[in-house]
């Protein structure tokens, strides 16, 4: 068997496994912010990222990928708010950003991440 870590493991998922020095995380969702705006919701899963990263022995500068799930694109400009904020500018992941219809109607905003490890 692979040697593969796996963190949050529920019967359904993993919030991050890690396999060769990469770490694939589940997509995160607002989880403080559920009535919030897109940009305060962005902000709410980008500090989740954080706390994971962090629990890893990792953090945003190893950030090889993100991809990004919007319920209406007209959020993008205020997801880009919070991004913004947030990405180190030196280290910028390769990016996608899609609309989608996500699992529950008071998300805005889902975020897919590919980290690598130190």
């Amino acid at each position: 068997m692979a040697n593969i870590q796996r963190f949050h493991v529920s019967g359904r998922y993993c919030e991050v496994a890690i396999h060769h020095h990469i770490a694939y995380f589940a997509g995160q969702v607002p989880e403080n912010t559920p009535n919030g705006t897109a940009f305060e919701q962005t902000q709410d899963v980008l500090n989740l990222i954080d706390k994971l990263l962090a629990e890893i022995g990792s953090h945003k500068a190893n950030i090889l990928s993100a991809q990004i799930f919007l319920a209406d694109m007209a959020d993008y400009a205020e997801m880009n708010r919070a991004w913004d904020a947030w990405v180190d500018k030196e280290n910028a992941p390769c990016r996608a950003c899609v609309e989608a219809k996500l699992a529950l109607p008071e998300w805005k905003v889902e975020i897919v991440i590919t980290a690598a490890m130190e």
